[in-house]
């Protein structure tokens, strides 16, 4: 009886200047997150890399990738729409980091009140988003996802490799550790 092979997802799409990325670029780790502003394990997961980010500032760099389950998250199409809407402005963190912070606020009218407070146009951004302007950018990254089998939300690759363990902060340090000093 032969044992079946596991094999490791790896990322397909290397990072480029066209990804979010926060930290800096030579560190010696990088996690790439496919995620959904409406998926609760994603908001889970949040505070956890923030702070994995501040512990291990000259170690990381994080990259955020758009995998909006639209069937299952009415708002994250949307929500990842206006978050590239405020990256065409050079805010996509502030605007990720408040769509995190304000999970149970992402229906249109929550969304163009939290576009306001951070000093952003909601009316440009409503018109870019209702225009779909930012939708294939938004589909170039879930292909991507898709193609690094990434089937749920959120997947973290640490240096291209799937991060299968837990999204808790003693796991995410381990993981970063480890990919370090490989």
């Amino acid at each position: 009886m032969s044992t079946p092979l596991q094999v490791t997802a790896r990322l397909r799409d290397p990072v480029t200047a066209d990804d979010h990325v926060r930290g800096p670029v030579d560190a010696p780790v990088t996690i790439v997150e496919y995620g959904d502003f409406q998926c609760q394990f994603c908001g889970a997961a949040y505070p956890n890399l923030h702070e994995l980010l501040r512990q291990r500032a000259e170690t990381v760099r994080m990259v955020y990738r758009h995998f909006p389950i639209a069937n299952v998250h009415p708002y994250a199409e949307r929500a990842a729409e206006t978050a590239e809407a405020a990256a065409a402005r050079g805010r996509f963190w502030e605007m990720h980091d408040w769509l995190y912070e304000h999970q149970d606020q992402l229906d249109p009218v929550h969304l163009s009140l939290g576009v306001e407070q951070l000093g952003l146009p909601p009316d440009e951004l409503n018109a870019e988003v209702e225009g779909r302007t930012h939708a294939d950018r938004v589909r170039r990254d879930f292909v991507g996802g898709i193609r690094s089998g990434v089937n749920g939300t959120p997947t973290l690759f640490v240096n291209e490799v799937r991060h299968d363990g837990g999204y808790d902060l003693a796991d995410l340090l381990t993981a970063v550790d480890d990919a370090a000093h490989a």
